[in-house]
């Protein structure tokens, strides 16, 4: 089984410098020994389970909610039966395509 989940975090009510409490939350990602990415918009999480990937998720959304008033999640989900990997091979796919012309 292969989970992966891309989720954005925002803090609201802090004002528009959020950038170290996002950063805390994407500790919490990068602590859970999971493969991950982060990029400007989302960070995605690999797991072989849904329980697995969804307690980081918890986990990081957790952080940031002790420390803002309010927070807003959005979360998008790519579950399927196959080996995990996927977080690095959707990419390569794409970049052999790109590369072929």
């Amino acid at each position: 089984m292969s989970v992966l989940v891309a989720f954005s975090v925002t803090p609201l009510g802090l004002g528009e410098d959020v950038g170290a409490l996002v950063a805390e939350a994407v500790r919490v990602v990068r602590a859970s020994g999971l493969p991950n990415r982060t990029d400007a918009m989302f960070t995605t999480v690999e797991g072989s389970t849904w329980e697995e990937v969804m307690a980081v998720v918890q986990a990081a959304v957790a952080v940031v909610q002790a420390a803002a008033p309010r927070t807003s999640t959005v979360i998008k989900v790519d579950w399927r039966d196959g080996p995990v990997g996927r977080l690095e091979s959707k990419v390569a796919t794409v970049e052999q395509h790109l590369a072929a012309g």
